[in-house]
C-alpha cells in the first residue's frame, strides 16, 4: 500500500517502531502520521510555512522535531495527539537536518545557513553555534548529521564537499 495524501512531495520520513508510528515531512507544508501495521494515516497537520525537510523522535519518543524550510524548529507532543508543544526560529534559512545525542539530552540541527546548533532537548534551549567564523566550520549549507556514542562526536557533511568531526564539550 502506498499512500498518497498530498500532490506535493514526501521530503522525510521517521519512524517511532516502539509506538508502530511512521511520520513524514511533506512539501506541501505538512506532517502526516502512519500506523506502521498497514499504512493507515492516524494524525495530520499543517505545521509549518514551507516544506518540511527533517523529522526527528526523541530518545524517550515523546516528542517529534521538525524543521523547515522556513527555518523553524518544532516540537510536538506524541502523547497528547501531536500538539505543539513548543517552536523557535532556529536559522536564517532552511533547517536541513535534526540528529540527537545518544544520551537524548540534546540535540543538533543544520542549515543551508550554513551553520550548525547544539541544543538541549527540555525547552528547546540553544547552547551553541558552529559556524565558519567561531569554530571553522562548513563553507556552505550544511546538509546532514550524525551523534556518534564514540567519545560524543558529531560528524557532519556539507555541500562544501567535505565533512567535519566535532568534540561536543558541555
Amino acid at each position: 500500500m502506498r499512500p498518497r495524501l498530498s500532490k506535493r512531495n514526501a521530503r522525510i520520513v521517521s519512524t517511532m517502531s516502539e509506538l508502530g508510528e511512521l511520520a513524514v515531512g511533506y512539501s506541501d507544508h505538512a506532517i502526516r502520521v502512519f500506523g506502521l501495521d498497514g499504512l493507515g494515516l492516524k494524525y495530520e497537520w499543517f505545521g509549518h510555512e514551507n516544506s518540511v525537510f527533517t523529522l526527528s523522535y526523541s530518545a524517550d519518543f515523546k516528542t517529534l522535531l521538525s524543521g523547515s524550510r522556513d527555518a523553524r524548529l518544532k516540537a510536538w507532543d506524541t502523547s497528547k495527539g501531536y500538539r505543539q508543544s513548543g517552536g523557535v526560529v532556529a536559522h536564517l534559512y532552511a533547517i536541513n537536518h535534526i540528529a540527537f545525542s545518544p544520551d537524548g539530552k540534546h540535540f543538533v540541527t543544520c542549515s543551508l545557513d550554513k551553520s550548525i546548533k547544539v541544543w538541549q532537548t527540555d525547552g528547546l534551549r540553544l547552547l551553541k553555534v558552529i559556524d565558519k567564523t567561531r569554530h571553522a566550520g562548513h563553507g556552505t549549507s550544511v546538509n546532514k548529521l550524525y551523534w556518534t556514542s564514540f567519545d560524543n562526536q558529531l560528524v557532519s557533511a556539507s555541500d562544501d564537499r567535505t565533512i567535519s568531526v566535532w568534540d561536543v564539550i558541555f
